[in-house]
């Protein structure tokens, strides 16, 4: 079923509304091409923002997810302290989305082993 103005993905809702408009026209046509729903929400979003703001990658904030020792942790790149620190991948990742979506940020997922999983664009 598509997505419309009153029916979209909760990660949506804090998006400016030419934005979420943009990014539920987005979404729709990559569902249609049979892009999984995670990916289209996030290649949407991304796609949006650069459509009705312009490409800000650069100014964009780059934040990382990474094991360290027997813990998961968030941090802006380069930085030196942890935003959230959690056991498990599965809990860091339900924090930190959010807050990359709140502060308009990329976010770059890594395995355990440290190689790249996924880049997110919030």
């Amino acid at each position: 079923m598509p997505w419309t103005k009153n029916d979209y993905p909760d990660s949506f809702k804090n998006l400016d509304s030419d934005v979420r408009e943009k990014a539920i026209e987005i979404a729709n046509a990559l569902l249609r091409e049979g892009n999984e729903e995670g990916r289209a929400i996030s290649i949407a979003t991304a796609k949006a923002r650069e459509y009705v703001q312009g490409d800000n990658s650069e100014t964009q904030t780059t934040y990382e997810a990474f094991a360290r020792d027997d813990d998961w942790i968030l941090m802006k790149k380069n930085g030196e302290r942890a935003i959230f620190k959690e056991t498990t991948k599965h809990e860091l990742l339900e924090k930190a989305k959010p807050y990359v979506n709140e502060h308009n940020g990329i976010l770059t997922i890594y395995h355990e082993d440290g190689s790249h999983e996924q880049t997110l664009y919030a």
